[in-house]
């Protein structure tokens, strides 16, 4: 293995002092052009690279930021994902991406990992809202480093966050399942100690409330956001006495669920029964029998993040200024609900 170039080489070879390639190669405004150009020149020639790590340490800057997601192997969290770097990369920021997988003691463990890199902000979408990770939290806010929340968060003094407005989007959903006739809406939520959940499920029941149609607690229930647990909570509601004709779900894979559950059974969707979903996965308009979804404006949340990160950034004063921005829910009627065609 050949030896590491150090700026003392480079050096050498040009016959200046090292504090001089120093400079040069961080653009120092009292270095020459002309000197900066055959430092950079020879840098290149000699194969040479800056310790970044080295360099952070220093300017106290790293140009990286750290986004924590509960999975990446979701279109959501993907596209939040593409619209920070899109938004950030010009800038010379580079993302470091960290997955919780639903386990707050992951979650713990990447807010301390972030830190330690000497990331510049973190951009995350809770997996805990309880007051286990605080401790974590507050490292975070003590060391200065801007903390920034999108979709799912917590409601921490002077952090900013990033969210659609969850309760409009359950209500404008129900409202179009009752719009298309349907009197017995139940609802698929997904755990309600979160708020983009809790306001979902208070959406969806306002709504109800609004046209005159009785809420029934046995029409809701609390699933996961996957095939499987929409079959089997579909499943619960035909055993009722009184089972429902139309599904609110908060996830789009459990309406997908719920759907080939409804198929095997041969109710006929939508005449006898609708659906719509929550989050306009790319799958839902792609099916055969496309699926009505409330779009969370997944790309636009994740720039709108990136420009509050970066309106902090550079804040020097211990009061960091705590915006809430609430983007607006978009519904997309497809054939799963929609009996106008019929």
């Amino acid at each position: 293995m050949s030896e590491k170039i150090t700026i003392y080489d480079i050096a050498k070879k040009l016959n200046i002092t090292a504090a001089t390639v120093s400079r040069a190669l961080n653009n120092n405004p009292k270095i020459k052009e002309s000197t900066r150009d055959l430092v950079i020149k020879t840098a290149a020639s000699m194969n040479y690279k800056q310790n970044k790590l080295a360099l952070a340490l220093k300017s106290g800057r790293s140009n990286n930021i750290g986004v924590i997601v509960p999975r990446i192997d979701s279109n959501f969290f993907a596209s939040v994902i593409r619209g920070i770097e899109e938004e950030l990369q010009p800038h010379g920021y580079q993302v470091i991406i960290c997955q919780t997988h639903e386990s707050a003691k992951r979650e713990n463990e990447n807010l301390y990992t972030l830190i330690d890199a000497q990331v510049d902000g973190i951009i995350m979408s809770v997996t805990d809202v309880t007051t286990e990770n605080d401790a974590a939290f507050q490292y975070v806010l003590e060391k200065n480093v801007p903390l920034i929340f999108f979709d799912r968060s917590k409601h921490i003094d002077g952090v900013s966050s990033v969210t659609i407005n969850d309760f409009k989007g359950g209500y404008i959903a129900t409202q179009h399942l009752i719009n298309e006739g349907c009197k017995a809406i139940a609802h698929f939520s997904g755990d309600q100690s979160f708020d983009i959940f809790k306001n979902r499920f208070l959406g969806y029941k306002q709504a109800l409330l609004d046209h005159g149609i009785t809420f029934k607690e046995e029409y809701v229930i609390n699933t996961k956001s996957n095939v499987d647990a929409g079959k089997e909570a579909v499943s619960k509601l035909l055993e009722l006495e009184t089972p429902p004709d139309a599904i609110f779900s908060s996830s789009d894979f459990a309406a997908l669920g719920a759907i080939q559950e409804l198929k095997e059974r041969n109710i006929n969707i939508p005449k006898d029964f609708c659906v719509a979903g929550f989050s306009n996965e790319p799958f839902t308009k792609f099916m055969e029998l496309s699926i009505t979804s409330v779009d969370q404006s997944s790309l636009e949340m994740g720039k709108m993040s990136a420009k509050v990160f970066l309106e902090q950034v550079d804040k020097t004063d211990t009061i960091k200024i705590e915006k809430k921005v609430v983007l607006a829910p978009e519904l997309h009627v497809r054939k799963s609900s929609s009996r106008t065609n019929i």
